[in-house]
């Protein structure tokens, strides 16, 4: 009888799996822009080098499509040939005895039918269309275009103040940025194929913390136009900042007491301190802007007013109410709409939970600031119910991590089904409905669906409705469409059959991010200077360092770290702690330069990207 062995892997098998985390890493750094043919067929030989060979479709039919393929890059294909991939890639897709061969089939179809130009450019010119401006990775994915490979560059050099005017070239809260942006920029950050993103976002809010310039830049000479921005949020102040910069005479009215929009009343103090969004503000505000707060727009003053007195008028709104569950129980005493509890703390109106416990509806980034937020409000406990998985959550996972590690319970896969209440109308209780993940939906997401078990009663005192935020577009549906509560507006952000109004950011797309917001600012201040018969263009007078001609080692990535737990319960100090100098410096080494290296070096020079 033969003796059994512990299996260890051997040197081979050691190589194959670092090559499979070798091949994970570059996958996950693919920017947009890449050639679609060529990653197709990428996508494709890995996909048919796993199957077993047993069926005609995987063993002939792939075999098949890699050629046909081939034959578009190689310039040697006809337009009939795109005909035949698809077909042949439908013919696998449906025949394929296996789900390898299945979706190898269906990414291609997906391709030649999503990127059909691109085939038809190969054949008939023998090269892509290169229909993408920016092509390095981190600036293409940065809603406003920042030249992200310059500012670390800066940050490098120790120049700060070169840095963040840099930023405002494009962003005018490099600082509001620093401390809550979501760092799209790092998702395809290159740097990724030799270990992990570089913290773009770290080094952004170093540079802020450390730059000691505060002359806002030269505006224009004045065009004598008159500009309204209806909201003081991030996206109407960057429209204003911009216009103002542009020589335009720009008025911005806001209902609230204070500008800042959601990064005032919504997003707490310990992720952005009060004085960090002061300092953007009276950066933008220097360059001339007159502001009109505590107005509403339909109480104060009517639009149609606005309409007549102003050249131009953008709306940048947002989105500052709150959705209802519409379950039984949602009026008991005891309920808060986590929008309203943020903007209640911002003004100085914090409720008592000492001693509540705490349920929180939702699954995004409010409802992780109302779950923290809640905590230290002084809440026995806090739970957060979502209906999805934890990995379906939309917040950002330091988010979560930093909520779980506070002491939040995250509950996922229950649905909210009613809201139990006692004799005097306080709630008592939250009953949820198991849920099970199901079939995936046309967002790309799985989908739950109610499971074969009963109701769960969640026994606390307090129920955070976390759900999402609505939009108060009523004071302007006389002038401007409005459907489904958002305002309809032109990509570039003109408002149809209407004079000369804009509109822009969550009050047209849905609650975004800040970015996001700042980039359809960005965009608005762009288009109304056109529209007012102007073409200007903001540029900064900044040298950029030369990319060092150097090897990057592995290394790895600085993150922030946060202050000991027993610190941040019971206040709404700030909880992440910035770069040090000597962290700066390693993160800003690990920059691989892509704006000089690589398929970056194609560029078109450092214009603002409109």
């Amino acid at each position: 009888m033969s003796r059994l062995s512990i299996e260890t892997p051997g040197r081979a098998q050691t190589v194959v799996e670092s090559l499979y985390r070798d091949v994970e890493r570059r996958l996950s750094a693919s920017p947009p822009g890449l050639c679609p043919v060529d990653m197709a067929l990428s996508f494709l030989r890995l996909c048919h080098a796993q199957t077993c060979g047993k069926c005609v479709p995987c063993r002939i039919g792939l075999g098949q499509l890699t050629s046909l393929l081939e034959s578009v890059l190689d310039s040697t294909a006809t337009v009939e040939t795109i005909d035949l991939i698809e077909k042949t890639a439908r013919v696998i897709q449906d025949t394929a005895d296996c789900a390898i061969g299945y979706e190898a089939a269906r990414m291609v179809l997906q391709g030649v039918q999503g990127f059909r130009e691109d085939y038809l450019s190969h054949v008939e010119h023998g090269r892509c269309l290169f229909g993408l401006n920016q092509p390095v990775p981190c600036v293409a994915l940065c809603p406003a275009g920042v030249d992200i490979p310059g500012y670390i560059a800066l940050v490098r050099a120790h120049r700060y103040d070169d840095a963040v005017r840099l930023i405002r070239k494009d962003n005018p809260f490099p600082t509001v940025c620093g401390y809550v942006c979501e760092h799209p920029c790092e998702a395809r950050c290159r740097r990724r194929m030799v270990d992990d993103a570089v913290n773009i976002c770290g080094i952004k809010r170093f540079a802020c913390d450390h730059a000691t310039g505060k002359t806002p830049p030269p505006c224009a000479p004045s065009t004598g136009k008159r500009i309204a921005v209806i909201g003081g949020g991030p996206g109407g102040l960057s429209a204003a900042y911009f216009l103002s910069l542009m020589g335009h005479q720009v008025v911005v009215y806001d209902q609230r007491p204070q500008l800042g929009g959601m990064l005032r009343y919504g997003i707490p103090d310990y992720r952005l301190p009060q004085e960090k969004l002061d300092a953007d503000i009276s950066f933008i505000l220097s360059t001339g802007i007159e502001v009109h707060t505590d107005t509403s727009i339909g109480r104060d003053i009517a639009f149609s007013d606005i309409e007549e007195q102003f050249d131009a008028v953008y709306i940048a709104i947002g989105a500052h109410n709150d959705k209802k569950l519409g379950i039984e129980g949602e009026d008991s005493q005891g309920v808060y709409a986590a929008v309203q509890l943020l903007r209640d703390i911002g003004e100085g109106r914090a409720p008592d939970f000492k001693g509540k416990r705490v349920c929180v509806v939702g699954g995004g980034n409010v409802s992780m600031d109302a779950t923290r937020t809640a905590i230290r409000l002084g809440a026995e406990s806090v739970t957060c119910i979502y209906r999805r998985r934890v990995a379906d959550m939309t917040a950002l996972a330091e988010e979560i991590e930093d909520a779980q590690s506070e002491g939040c319970q995250i509950l996922p896969l229950q649905a909210p089904d009613h809201i139990e209440a006692d004799e005097n109308g306080h709630v008592t209780a939250l009953w949820t409905r198991p849920q099970i993940i199901s079939e995936y939906g046309s967002d790309g997401r799985p989908r739950p669906k109610n499971a074969r078990e009963p109701l769960f009663r969640i026994p606390c005192d307090i129920v955070i409705v976390a759900i999402g935020q609505a939009i108060d577009a009523k004071p302007f549906e006389q002038v401007t469409p409005v459907v489904r509560g958002k305002i309809q507006a032109e990509s570039d952000a003109f408002v149809p059959n209407t004079p000369h109004v804009f509109a822009g950011g969550d009050a047209v797309t849905g609650p975004a991010t800040v970015i996001r917001a700042v980039a359809a600012g960005k965009v608005a201040a762009a288009n109304i200077d056109q529209h007012l018969g102007y073409h200007h263009v903001i540029t900064v007078d900044v040298d950029i360092p030369p990319a060092h001609l150097t090897n990057s080692p592995a290394c790895g990535r600085v993150e922030l770290k946060n202050r000991p737990l027993a610190e941040c319960i019971d206040n709404f100090e700030l909880v992440k702690c910035g770069m040090t100098e000597e962290e700066a410096q390693q993160e800003t080494s690990r920059c691989l330069r892509c704006d000089h290296f690589g398929y970056g070096i194609f560029k078109g020079g450092r214009t603002s990207k409109w």
